[in-house]
């Protein structure tokens, strides 16, 4: 190595045939790696589309529940607002009740207001439970008393002594009854 200006002086070294690959084993090669890098980018692309597709079942599924549940407080929204408007509606059918005398008009006013409060809830979707003379199911009925009697069979309801109403398919209070209970077998 010669030195010129203080800097070492590199020649060149001859070309080392013997070792030197030929020109078509390095395309091959080069062409190998390709290869190997098109199916690593082919299994990447399917595992995007993979997470791609879950993420929108996902979406779907979260729009869908989204789109129940506000269905649902939809139809359950005005439960407590009706809730409050039940003791209304038992005054009212208690006032019925009691004997009118000379009041006819009186009662025809109560009768009517009556009817529109009933008629108002039925369009928001309260209906009254039937429970007067039906066999007492624990789901809509709440037992104040058991009666001993021959004159209903056991487990019906004698009286309803507060009214049971529903909202669609939604228990908002339970009817409180009186149940028949014999000795009949």
């Amino acid at each position: 190595m010669a030195k010129s200006n203080g800097k070492p002086k590199v020649e060149p070294q001859p070309l080392d045939t013997e070792h030197e690959l030929p020109p078509a084993e390095a395309e091959s090669i080069a062409v190998e790696a390709q290869a190997e890098e098109l199916v690593k980018l082919r299994a990447e692309r399917d595992e995007l589309y993979d997470r791609l597709a879950r993420a929108q079942a996902e979406f779907e599924n979260a729009r869908r529940r989204a789109a129940r549940e506000q269905e649902e407080f939809r139809n359950f929204a005005a439960a407590g607002a009706v809730k409050e408007l039940l003791p209304i509606l038992d005054s009212f059918d208690r006032a019925l009740k009691a004997p009118a005398a000379g009041l006819e008009d009186f009662r025809a006013g109560l009768e009517l207001i009556n009817r529109q409060m009933h008629d108002a809830l039925a369009k928001l979707g309260v209906v009254p439970i039937e429970a007067e003379g039906q066999p007492f199911d624990p789901r809509f009925h709440e037992a104040v008393e058991m009666v001993d009697t021959d004159q209903a069979p056991d487990h019906q309801v004698l009286e309803e002594l507060q009214r049971g109403y529903r909202i669609k398919d939604r228990l908002l209070r339970p009817a409180m009854v009186r149940v028949a209970r014999n000795s009949k077998p």
